[in-house]
């Protein structure tokens, strides 16, 4: 039997994988995800790595993975992502060239950074693409968990990147806006012909199931009655740490009380404003579709209200419209969520 591929994620609610068979025509052999205790990490960053390392071994017990190694995702407010152009040249020159290149445009020294370049295009001696920045002690981090669950990281990717492979393989030709909408990370790519194109990340909070259980945990009852709630471990006294909001987009680790739109109508705007920065850009083409995924587009609200504001179809991508699925399906949330984790097993190559 070929081997199999992973793909991992660990975000702040959850740590999630898919295991890809290495067939021809590949299928899901196992996938799932198990919770995270509250403060064990947040989106692509570790805070407890014991806490992890369990999370991790009982998804790969419960799960039945059977691969020891993964490729990781990466998806959070602090990895760059922008356009670089440089001279073409062969792949070991263009690494051991990258960081003298980009070591002015990063936020951090790039002794301090994990590099990485997806060229989209090439003119002539010039090589476009993207640049990927992340903070090394962070990937590091990760990894580290992962070795004391005894599973070994054989690669580090961006996740929009396999958001992009998992898009592409249900619409491989013409413009396509491909959105994973996370719990507290909205990733957009911008795909032509199946290569990236564009990609931003950025951060926002949904009142997802994953987050309501997380807040079912942390939320407690104060007063008689009163409808106010204090979060475990706060002083209750102080009016900083009073829980109020609209529902639909929550702080990390509360409960939103109140109920209204206006956020979900914040993050549409969010959305609509950056497949309009894209398509201004010189050369840009129009997109003809838009591909949802993730459990904040399950958020009441979201996929519609994308809809009503681009001039596009918008259509929902599940985990079984990538790949067929041995065994049972994931349902609800979870389909959403394993897509761009599916197109990590999938790999650059696969």
């Amino acid at each position: 039997m070929a081997k199999s591929h992973v793909g991992v994620e660990i975000t702040e609610e959850s740590v999630r994988a898919v295991e890809v068979s290495g067939e021809r025509s590949p299928q899901v052999v196992a996938c799932g995800e198990v919770p995270l205790p509250p403060d064990a990490a947040h989106d692509s960053e570790v805070l407890d790595q014991g806490a992890v390392a369990f999370a991790i071994q009982q998804l790969w017990r419960t799960a039945g993975i059977k691969a020891k190694s993964a490729t990781l995702g990466i998806a959070s407010r602090r990895v760059l992502v922008r356009e670089h152009s440089t001279a073409a040249m062969a792949p070991d020159l263009l690494r051991q060239a990258l960081p003298f290149q980009v070591q002015d445009l990063l936020p951090v020294p790039v002794a301090q950074a994990v590099l990485d370049y997806y060229p989209t295009s090439q003119e002539g001696g010039q090589l476009h693409g993207l640049l990927v920045a992340a903070v090394a002690d962070t990937v590091e981090a990760m990894i580290a968990s992962f070795a004391r669950a005894k599973i070994r990281i054989d690669g580090v990717d961006l996740a929009a990147f396999g958001l992009a492979r998992a898009a592409a393989r249900v619409v491989p030709a013409g413009v396509v806006a491909a959105i994973n909408i996370g719990d507290h990370t909205t990733q957009i790519v911008i795909l032509r012909d199946g290569i990236p194109d564009f990609v931003r990340i950025t951060p926002v909070d949904l009142e997802t199931s994953a987050v309501r259980r997380r807040a079912a945990q942390m939320v407690a009852p104060s007063g008689a009655g009163d409808g106010t709630f204090a979060v475990a471990g706060s002083d209750t006294g102080s009016s900083d740490d009073d829980l109020t909001g609209t529902a639909g987009i929550v702080a990390r680790g509360a409960l939103r009380v109140d109920a209204g739109v206006r956020p979900v109508h914040d993050l549409i705007g969010r959305m609509r404003s950056t497949l309009a920065f894209y398509l201004n850009r010189p050369e840009a083409a129009p997109i003809q579709q838009v591909l949802l995924s993730g459990a904040g587009s399950a958020v009441d609200g979201v996929a519609s209200g994308l809809a009503a504001a681009v001039e596009v179809p918008v259509h929902t991508l599940s985990l079984q419209n990538v790949l067929p699925v041995r065994g049972t399906d994931p349902g609800g949330e979870l389909a959403l969520d394993l897509v761009p984790t599916a197109g990590l097993a999938l790999g650059k190559d696969r």
